[in-house]
């Protein structure tokens, strides 16, 4: 923690907003993007950023410093998340508007004209969406641990800390929540396959 940060909690915790403002402002974006990977859309995404960050506001004097401070946020963020999606349970597919970052650019979920596209990148486009479809089919607790791990690239003790569970617990829901979503893609496939099989 950067003595800056520091000297911004501390007016923070006294009342001061503009402090506050300035404290959480690097944090917004990151915040908007586990949000909107958590819960699919936009809209959804910035009313639980904007409810988390309020509960940042009025729980931030419970903040002690016995981890880093934009852990304490990302993790109120996505029990915020988890929370709306546990009100959605109801639902059997939450759906992507667009799509996930990956390092190569964004994954979108509507594959775009591709009579001009090389037939490799038509495939790669159809793959990238059958994992982003792959991915909304998991339980929350699968799709929690691959977005904080395999989507923004959070190390085992940070999703330790921001889920409050062992490192131990981490690991092994992330071997299993991948190996869900293999399953997953694997049916994918086969469904795939199957729409072009002759009766």
């Amino acid at each position: 923690m950067t003595d800056l940060e520091r000297q911004l909690i501390e007016k923070s915790q006294q009342g001061d907003i503009e402090s506050f403002e300035l404290l959480i402002k690097e944090y917004q974006k990151l915040a908007f993007n586990i949000a909107y990977r958590m819960l699919g859309n936009t809209e959804d995404a910035a009313d639980a950023t904007q409810d988390a960050m309020i509960k940042v506001y009025k729980s931030i004097n419970s903040f002690k410093g016995n981890s880093s401070f934009s852990t304490w946020l990302y993790r109120i963020v996505t029990n915020t998340c988890l929370d709306e999606l546990r009100k959605r349970k109801k639902d059997k597919t939450l759906s992507y508007d667009r799509g996930i970052e990956t390092e190569e650019g964004t994954l979108e979920r509507e594959i775009p004209d591709t009579r001009n596209i090389p037939e490799e990148a038509v495939e790669r486009k159809e793959q990238l969406q059958d994992l982003v479809e792959a991915i909304n089919r998991l339980p929350e607790q699968h799709k929690t641990v691959i977005v904080l791990r395999d989507i923004k690239g959070f190390s085992y003790e940070q999703i330790a800390e921001i889920l409050d569970c062992s490192q131990g617990t981490i690991k092994s829901r992330i071997s299993r929540a991948r190996m869900a979503l293999k399953e997953n893609m694997q049916k994918n496939t086969e469904l795939y396959k199957n729409r072009y099989v002759k009766i």
